[in-house]
């Protein structure tokens, strides 16, 4: 199936192609026609799919057929709400690229910097709005945004809003929104709580499901490192002296380790910037739009951004420590084999860790190949049980695209880690 044959209009057809789409995803090919037809959707697709696609889009072209029948200036009609700064800005970007051959008018309203510049823009007449929920409320309190002509509603990542206490603002926004509207809800996972405030708001929806909840894109390759804590900055330095892993987003489960990271690859003379809740929003967007245009190498991130992070061909990700909740792994990894796309997955293991990786393999429903072949492999076969039996042998850990060479020398086993052939 081509975008072409999902009955778009022209503007939308013109602008997909500009971004350089031709083939939907699974995600996009199920989804854009039911919302198309108006109807309610649940939506659960893991990261990476093209998820902000599959209702961008669609919604884009229902806002162009039907103009708004206020008299009065351009009322706010559809709203996306999603849980992170980062996410609701690159949500934003995406509706200004899929309309960028139409009229219609954006915003993005998030917490952490000064509201004076996102209240003008709301005074200009946005009629698609994406937004985080604290934010969002203040201004709805401050009578800044008025939520009474909202036609489509976009509740993204309702899982995650669940992980960050969320919940009860999003239940604050869904009493201000007229009742008659079209709503679509997406999550990763289905907890029992985000299954129940899904019934709640939705009307006899189509359900939507590309993958089975938790699971990880088969394009991604994965493998762990069991290493003792203490070397694991030595590990993560021996892998980087590929200098074709770049760029590479490595993940932390603290603040202050993300930081430690970032000074430890300084002395290395490795660009790298951390991205974290302490950093102001001007430093976070600075670090990603660097990371971005490949003037720092090494994005350190905590697991706030795990699902706000989207770059392209982002060929290689590094859970330098494992997250204690086995969902947010999917989350992580998922930064990569974006699209299509392959990527690499690397997870370093220590002894502590252990338990949270036998929970990472049960809820992908998939053993982690185990590589020794690094200069700090450390023996923990009993520890980690039959599970993490698995080792890649004497493979190159990392595959490549076909008709692809690697680009580095095979004999020299400090440069195993090739960059992938996309």
């Amino acid at each position: 199936m081509l975008f072409t044959d999902l009955t778009l209009i022209e503007p939308i057809l013109k602008a997909v192609q500009k971004e350089g789409y031709t083939k939907p995803t699974p995600i996009q090919q199920q989804a854009i026609p039911h919302i198309l037809n108006g109807r309610d959707l649940l939506g659960c697709a893991q990261t990476g799919t093209g998820k902000t696609a599959a209702f961008a889009i669609p919604m884009l072209q229902l806002m162009a057929n039907r103009p708004s029948n206020q008299p009065k200036g351009r009322p706010i009609r559809t709203l996306i709400l999603t849980p992170t700064r980062e996410l609701a800005i690159q949500i934003e970007e995406s509706f200004r690229a899929y309309g960028s051959f139409l009229s219609l008018k954006t915003c993005v309203v998030f917490g952490g910097v000064g509201q004076n510049p996102q209240v003008e823009t709301l005074k200009r007449g946005p009629e698609i709005l994406v937004a985080t929920p604290g934010r969002l409320l203040d201004l709805i309190n401050q009578g800044f945004i008025d939520l009474k002509h909202i036609e489509i509603f976009v509740l993204d990542e309702a899982d995650r809003m669940l992980d960050m206490g969320f919940v009860h603002d999003v239940k604050r926004v869904i009493t201000k929104l007229p009742a008659k509207r079209q709503t679509l809800f997406f999550s990763a996972t289905m907890p029992m709580e985000i299954q129940s405030l899904a019934n709640a708001i939705l009307s006899n929806p189509e359900k939507v499901e590309v993958t089975p909840a938790s699971s990880t894109a088969d394009t991604i390759q994965q493998h762990v490192f069991f290493v003792d804590k203490g070397n694991k900055k030595n590990l993560l330095a021996h892998i980087l002296k590929d200098e074709n892993i770049n760029p590479v987003l490595v993940f932390t489960r603290t603040k202050h380790g993300a930081d430690k990271v970032v000074k430890d690859l300084f002395r290395l003379d490795i660009s790298a910037e951390a991205i974290h809740g302490n950093k102001s929003q001007n430093a976070r967007q600075r670090a990603l739009t660097n990371f971005k245009e490949r003037t720092t190498r090494v994005l350190v991130a905590t697991d706030i951004a795990a699902r706000g992070i989207d770059v392209d061909e982002l060929a290689y990700v590094i859970n330098y420590e494992l997250p204690n909740v086995p969902e947010t792994y999917v989350h992580r990894i998922g930064r990569t084999g974006r699209a299509g796309l392959s990527g690499t997955a690397l997870s370093f293991c220590e002894q502590e860790e252990v338990p949270y990786l036998k929970d990472i393999q049960k809820l992908i429903g998939k053993q982690l190949p185990v590589d020794q072949h690094h200069p700090y492999h450390m023996d923990m076969s009993m520890s980690a049980g039959s599970p993490n039996k698995q080792t890649t042998g004497g493979k190159k850990p990392m595959g490549q695209k076909p008709g692809r060479p690697h680009a580095h020398n095979q004999g020299n086993r400090d440069r195993r880690f090739s960059k992938q052939g996309r």
